[in-house]
């Protein structure tokens, strides 16, 4: 049988039966430990061969995986572990050691027998068996815990397969953080699919296009974040991209500025993805030819619809409401479960996302519905202002948000970051000249940078209680 290299991380390279091995081992020494059927395993780990083994392990016993972000600190973990209660631990980070009993990752991992297993996850789990709790994006308060069966997040892996026309010969690279849907979903793709994959510690815009270039990359995920990097850096010429298929843009609406300059310098091409971490596949775009100003159409196994805003009704195509979403790749619910119920319109995912299809089934993405600001009735979606100020040289980056006002309801703030000195008034200027007056911004704050999630989302909360004002949006 077929034994070919599957991961890579720094100098040390994986085979199949090496990654199946160590997962074994692990699998072993867990239920040593008491892990079985049932039980909740908290994962908290950076970038890390050890992580992947990890995950396939608790899976192979038959328990849940409680993944828990390594940026986060004690108060936000110790909320975490309360709200999901799990009796074992995983990781690399010592504040988890701190909270609980945890089998740390950098003590080394006594390989299984061979392993003769085709993928390192061992046994199938039941579809209806609790595989991973993510936390959601938190970017309105605390997040919630998403459940998701083993049913559920298989279809998801399919999903994702499927779309990105993923096979052996693909070689991925993860930047992101693995407790993140997008960075799971993309480490069990690959793995699933048969390709490579390279783990890194942490993103460096240096090292990434470097790894394209050595590694023969050939799709490469970019949160906003990543994108911009890219964009921006001196030298982007100077490495060869050839080997890429496509860049995908992921977890954000795409900047279309930012792509195109991509696309300018290097001549390779973007797609667009949507996905949240209760349903991890709406929407793909073509691989070839698709729209960046749309996510593409409904991926295979998902329906979409939009419905108004206003009383919930179901709009027809070219109509601006809510997205919603059906598919067997649907969480099972949140943890707390009382949070669940809003988040469904009769099983239907209610995506708290604005925006329309057209006659052809293409999405378009406008904002957030907690996120539109409302100025003197009128809805406006920060995403928009933000793809005109994207557009000024000076702009590296920016977030709008909308703050109390006595006689509109709400005005329009924008907090920009810059690379070089550009009058607010200018910016401003160029708003009004591009968008209705009332989408004008009424204040320009200029900051050093954009508070995002690792998603690349922006928490306009933060900018929000930097101004001074508070809000549940």
């Amino acid at each position: 049988m077929p034994d070919p290299v599957v991961l890579a991380f720094e100098e040390r390279t994986y085979r199949r039966s090496e990654l199946a091995a160590l997962t074994d081992g692990l699998a072993t020494e867990l239920a040593a430990r008491g892990v079985r059927a049932g039980r909740r395993v908290a994962l908290m780990s950076s970038n890390r061969p050890e992580f992947v083994a990890a995950l396939f392990a608790v899976w192979q016993l038959g328990a849940s995986v409680v993944l828990l972000s390594p940026a986060w600190k004690r108060a936000e973990v110790a909320a975490a572990l309360a709200l999901t209660e799990p009796q074992h631990a995983v990781g690399d980070q010592p504040v988890l050691a701190e909270l609980m009993p945890m089998r740390h990752l950098d003590e080394p991992i006594t390989p299984g027998a061979p392993a003769s297993a085709v993928t390192p996850a061992g046994d199938t789990p039941a579809d209806d068996t609790e595989a991973v709790l993510v936390f959601s994006s938190g970017t309105t308060g605390l997040p919630k815990a998403v459940r998701h069966t083993h049913g559920s997040f298989r279809a998801a892996v399919g999903h994702w397969r499927t779309v990105l026309e993923l096979g052996e010969g693909d070689r991925l690279q993860i930047v992101t953080p693995p407790t993140h849907i997008l960075g799971l979903l993309n480490i069990v793709t690959v793995l699933d699919a048969g390709g490579w994959l390279r783990l890194h510690r942490r993103f460096d815009i240096d090292a990434m296009l470097r790894h394209i270039e050595s590694d023969g990359i050939t799709v490469e995920m970019a949160v906003a974040p990543i994108a911009l990097a890219i964009a921006s850096h001196p030298d982007l010429e100077s490495f060869d991209l050839s080997s890429l298929r496509y860049l995908m843009w992921c977890a954000t609406p795409v900047t279309v500025s930012v792509a195109e300059e991509v696309t300018r310098r290097t001549g390779v091409g973007w797609t667009t993805a949507y996905g949240a971490s209760e349903l991890p596949v709406l929407a793909c775009n073509d691989l070839r030819d698709g729209p960046l100003d749309t996510v593409g159409r409904a991926a295979p196994g998902v329906r979409l619809r939009v419905v108004s805003l206003e009383d919930g009704t179901v709009l027809p195509a070219g109509e601006t409401g809510e997205i919603q979403a059906q598919s067997e790749s649907l969480m099972t619910g949140y943890l707390p479960a009382e949070a669940t119920p809003a988040a469904l319109d009769d099983g239907w995912y209610r995506t708290g996302d604005v925006g329309h299809l057209d006659d052809r089934g293409y999405l378009r993405i406008t904002d957030r519905a907690k996120e539109m600001i409302k100025v003197r009735g009128f809805q406006v979606a920060p995403a928009e202002i933000e793809a005109v100020l994207h557009g000024h040289p000076a702009v590296s980056d920016c977030a709008v948000f909308g703050v109390p006002h006595p006689a509109d309801g709400e005005s329009v703030v924008a907090a920009v970051a810059t690379n070089q000195n550009v009058p607010a008034e200018e910016l401003i200027s160029l708003v009004g000249d591009t968008l209705a007056s009332y989408k004008r911004p009424t204040e320009i704050v200029f900051v050093p940078e954009i508070p995002r999630l690792p998603s690349g989302k922006v928490l306009r909360r933060v900018l929000k209680e930097r101004h001074g004002c508070t809000s549940d949006n």
